[in-house]
């Protein structure tokens, strides 16, 4: 007997999940990752010749110089990242710089990623009845999989076929979602996707996915999206959420 996720009588046959407040807490994203990464940023000031640190401040620069006018040196395109990393702003160099430096915290065991209890089983009893899974974050995708890889639960990568971070677009942006079923191969009602932030959610049905809101401490409910408090009740409350079970 193998247990068919539907939604509105389609069979969803691929997951994409949000990251922060969905499957991890805020709290570690701002308490932990955010302050590891503004802490060592100062230390790139002796590493502006690695060829990773240099591809990230000329993409800043250039940034910088389109925005601005300003033609910044690597000293001032750090304090750029730093500026950024302060106001949380969703931008491609910025995303891959935190990547970069945590790959070295996780590595080195300064931390753990951490991921709610209720996501581990889920994700395997998900994988397990051959539905896709993917990841669509805002950070890298190098900083998903580390994330997932060096988590509290183990390395749970092994559950993920995609992963998607703003090269495929922004997330509150239709075009995005379109983008991610092409590549999954997956008719747009097809797909469930996950966050915590309704106008990720709105983008994501305007492009025809199906949603749910995952409302964790500190999230306010939807008005506009069927919620849930966590993933077990994706599969556990089918009747709730209007899913059913086939065979």
């Amino acid at each position: 007997m193998i247990l068919l996720l539907f939604f509105d009588s389609v069979m969803i046959r691929c997951i994409i999940t949000d990251i922060e407040g969905t499957t991890t807490s805020i709290s570690f994203v701002f308490d932990v990752l955010f302050p590891y990464f503004r802490s060592h940023l100062p230390t790139l000031a002796n590493r502006t010749q690695e060829p990773e640190i240099a591809s990230v401040l000329a993409d800043v620069k250039a940034i910088a110089k389109t925005e601005t006018g300003q033609e910044l040196d690597d000293h001032a395109a750090l304090e750029q990242l730093d500026a950024w990393a302060k106001s949380d702003r969703k931008i491609a160099p910025l995303k891959t710089l935190q990547g970069i430096l945590w790959a070295e915290g996780f590595h080195s065991g300064a931390f753990q990623g951490h991921i709610y209890d209720d996501v581990p089983e889920n994700l395997q009893q998900w994988h397990s009845q051959d539905i896709q899974l993917g990841i669509y974050s805002s950070g890298s995708v190098g900083a998903q999989k580390l994330l997932f890889g060096y988590s509290q639960w183990g390395d749970l990568t092994p559950y993920f076929s995609h992963y998607f971070d703003l090269a495929i677009g922004g997330k509150r942006e239709t075009g995005s979602y379109q983008a991610i079923a092409s590549t999954v191969q997956c008719l747009p009602d097809a797909i469930l996707f996950l966050s915590d932030v309704e106008a990720e959610l709105d983008a994501a049905a305007a492009a025809g996915l199906h949603t749910l809101q995952l409302v964790r401490p500190g999230t306010a409910a939807s008005s506009r999206h069927a919620t849930v408090n966590n993933f077990d009740e994706i599969t556990a409350q089918l009747p709730t959420l209007g899913l059913e079970q086939g065979a």
